[in-house]
């Protein structure tokens, strides 16, 4: 991975984790994380028919998953928003660097 890549996905991955980070605290009930993590499934089958799925979506997916099930659902509930925002960010990654890498191509 080249130097201008590698920077952009870090970039990438700071913006996620503040977008995250910055969502309000407030009490989140099961219906609350069934909607979170329907659109974090959405953004990663999407991720997915671009072939640029993230292992830390599936992680954060599982997570999600796994919280609900214990009846934390502040938790899963910030799991799965952090998950399509992971997802969505893979979406970025894979459509912006799609004709990218020609810039970075020594000629």
């Amino acid at each position: 991975m080249s130097a201008a890549m590698s920077m952009t996905r870090n970039t990438l991955l700071a913006s996620v984790l503040l977008m995250a980070s910055a969502m309000p605290a407030l009490a989140a009930s099961e219906a609350d994380y069934k909607a979170a993590f329907a659109a974090a499934e959405t953004a990663e089958k999407q991720a997915d028919q671009l072939r640029n799925r993230w292992t830390t979506t599936e992680a954060r997916l599982a997570a999600a998953k796994k919280a609900a099930s214990s009846g934390d659902f502040d938790a899963a509930t910030a799991a799965a928003k952090e998950a399509e925002a992971l997802a969505k960010a893979s979406i970025f990654q894979a459509t912006s660097e799609k004709e990218r890498w020609k810039d970075l191509e020594i000629h």
